[in-house]
């Protein structure tokens, strides 16, 4: 899992809930991901919230 946005480098820890994610795993903030309307700009996949991991 990516800790940094691809768009802007903004910190994204790896029990974040801000971090979104397309189908390929491209990561980004909270804030560029509503800048790209959801849309991942390097597949047009949409973006998801990334889902979490425990232990």
């Amino acid at each position: 899992m990516r800790t940094a946005c691809e768009r802007c480098s903004a910190a994204l820890p790896r029990d974040s809930t801000e971090a979104y994610i397309c189908s390929y795993e491209c990561t980004f903030c909270a804030r560029c991901t509503t800048d790209m309307a959801r849309t991942c700009p390097n597949c047009a996949g949409a973006l998801e919230r990334r889902p979490t991991r425990t232990g």
